[in-house]
């Protein structure tokens, strides 16, 4: 295993841009990437997240900025000489070479002659022993795909790049592969940074996301705090569906901001707002449909105290299995949505059903009102 304490695996991007023409596919980015992370660049086609990679791969030559490999400036590098592997969507393995020869292609062009132990080392990595004499045609969608990260990986890259690698696949395969890519880089403990579009993958596998948008990263986290509090529209959109409500500022009441909002009053705590918080002023409120409770109207009575609450009525159902995904038609939001899990469902649930919705203020975000409230709805479909 690699010492993950070792500073030689950091990728660390210094006003990287790229531009074609008057166009500007990356604006100039500040981005560090410890050893030993598993990273992912998320975002819709587009968005420069691609771009970025190439540049570390040395494939594309930055406008502006420094590419670092640990201490090293290799911005100037042509990709052979960069400590660095990538994986393609295509995976580009040789039609005619056995699994154990495409695995072995790298070491033989470095001129080394006993290559056997290594090889075999890394099949059983990816857990393809028994399909070493097979030809790639011969191997599923998930197993090509695993030849390709051993091949990459038995050069001893510092950093290894996998442009959209499971885009091919088919959901469950996808799934699969996703534990796999993860179990593989704990056990060689190098660095990956993972582009892809898919919202699921990167929050699955990644340590650290950097959700991009126009070129710019929009917000890096962890998938955990990517999701829960999000700073902006886009990331709340990009990253599972999101209730936006318009309100106002109304005073504050300890650490929490009172909100007035289509005649009723929400609680959001301030540590969760990035927007300005001066009395009067314009608040988008965030809260994501699984955080909500549905109850009839009916026995309101029975809501605790101290939840946000607002009233309204079902407009459309559908049942998911796991859960019952409802919209609710309110005066503080059209379109609401609220996902309740399917343990003891209220047959009065229906369509036309006059509901209180409720949650704990606590699992409320706020948004500065400047933003576009649709961001990222359209770029996560």
């Amino acid at each position: 295993m690699t010492n993950t304490t070792d500073p030689s695996g950091d990728v660390r991007l210094t006003g990287i841009a790229k531009t074609y023409g008057s166009f500007t596919a990356v604006h100039p980015l500040d981005l560090t990437v410890p050893q030993g992370s598993f990273f992912a660049l998320l975002g819709a086609s587009g968005c420069g997240k691609t771009t970025t990679l190439r540049m570390i791969a040395g494939l594309e030559e930055p406008s502006a900025g420094t590419v670092f490999l640990g201490d090293q400036d290799v911005t100037a590098l042509p990709p052979y000489k960069r400590p660095v592997n990538t994986v393609f969507q295509s995976y580009a393995l040789f039609p005619h070479l056995d699994i154990f020869e495409n695995v072995a292609f790298g070491l033989r062009r470095r001129g080394l002659k006993s290559v056997k132990k290594q090889v075999e080392e890394m099949l059983e990595l990816v857990q393809l022993g028994e399909q070493a004499r097979k030809k790639p045609h011969q191997l599923s969608g998930g197993q090509q795909q695993r030849v390709a990260v051993a091949r990459a990986l038995i050069n001893h890259p510092k950093v290894l790049l996998l442009d959209e690698p499971l885009g091919a696949l088919d959901l469950k395969l996808r799934r699969q592969m996703q534990l796999e890519l993860k179990r593989i880089q704990t056990e060689v403990g190098i660095t990956f940074i993972h582009v892809t579009h898919d919202q699921e993958e990167a929050m699955t596998m990644a340590d650290t996301v950097a959700v991009m948008n126009g070129g710019r990263v929009e917000q890096l986290g962890t998938p955990a705090d990517l999701y829960e509090n999000p700073r902006t529209t886009f990331v709340a959109n990009f990253l599972g569906t999101s209730n936006f409500i318009e309100a106002e500022v109304d005073s504050k009441s300890g650490e929490d901001i009172v909100l007035k909002a289509g005649g009723g009053k929400l609680v959001l705590p301030e540590a969760r707002c990035s927007a300005p918080t001066s009395t009067g002023g314009k608040v988008l409120v965030g809260v994501r449909p699984e955080k909500i409770s549905l109850t009839h109207a009916d026995d309101a009575g029975e809501i605790p105290e101290g939840r946000n609450r607002i009233t309204g009525r079902i407009a459309d159902s559908s049942f998911i299995g796991v859960s019952t995904q409802y919209v609710v038609d309110s005066p503080v939001c059209p379109d609401f949505e609220v996902y309740a899990q399917n343990i003891d469902r209220d047959p009065r649930l229906v369509p036309g059903a006059e509901v209180v919705l409720h949650w704990n203020p606590a699992h409320t975000f706020g948004l500065d009102a400047a933003q576009d409230a649709d961001a990222g709805v359209e770029e996560a479909a």
